[in-house]
């Protein structure tokens, strides 16, 4: 799960996108740039889910931007499938995408732990420090990744776009 924005874009309408990518419980006041934090859904048969079935609902449910079930979903994946990247890669994800950085933070440590220093790692990395406002930890973070995979365009398009937002 590769995170990128298309380089063209400026970062007005970068900050707009972010901005209606709603979430399916958001807080009335809670944004992506604040330190208000969105929260984790409440699945009250989670415990019921197979990895499988954890997996699939985690995935339609971020692409669909309902975050806070992903996180859950996600993280019921990781409890029952601990080695696999993947969940932690998608939990860290739909942990960002809430604001919630404390976690997404303690998820990519585990990921590095488990999967070592990838371009997907670093790119979700940059991404990360991307929606914290962090600029320049973003673009380092996009760096490693290109350094690891140089001809990978979502790492190439977050660079560019880094980079056109710091010209603006």
């Amino acid at each position: 799960m590769g995170r990128g924005v298309v380089g063209s874009l400026g970062v007005g309408l970068f900050a707009l996108s972010l901005a209606l990518s709603g979430c399916s419980t958001i807080v009335p006041g809670a944004s992506t740039w604040g330190s208000n934090r969105l929260d984790v859904a409440d699945i009250h048969d989670i415990g019921d889910y197979t990895a499988d079935r954890a997996l699939s609902e985690a995935r339609a449910h971020f692409r669909n931007n309902d975050f806070g079930y992903s996180a859950t979903l996600y993280k019921r994946y990781v409890e029952l499938s601990p080695k696999d990247p993947q969940g932690y890669v998608g939990l860290s994800a739909s942990y960002d995408r809430l604001g919630r950085f404390d976690l997404s933070d303690r998820v990519y440590a585990s990921l590095y732990a488990l999967s070592g220093p990838t371009a997907q790692y670093y790119n979700n990395v940059g991404y990360s420090y991307l929606l914290r406002g962090n600029l320049s930890g973003a673009l380092t973070n996009f760096r490693k990744a290109k350094a690891i995979e140089p001809d990978n365009l979502v790492v190439a398009n977050n660079i560019e776009m880094v980079a056109n937002s710091t010209r603006v």
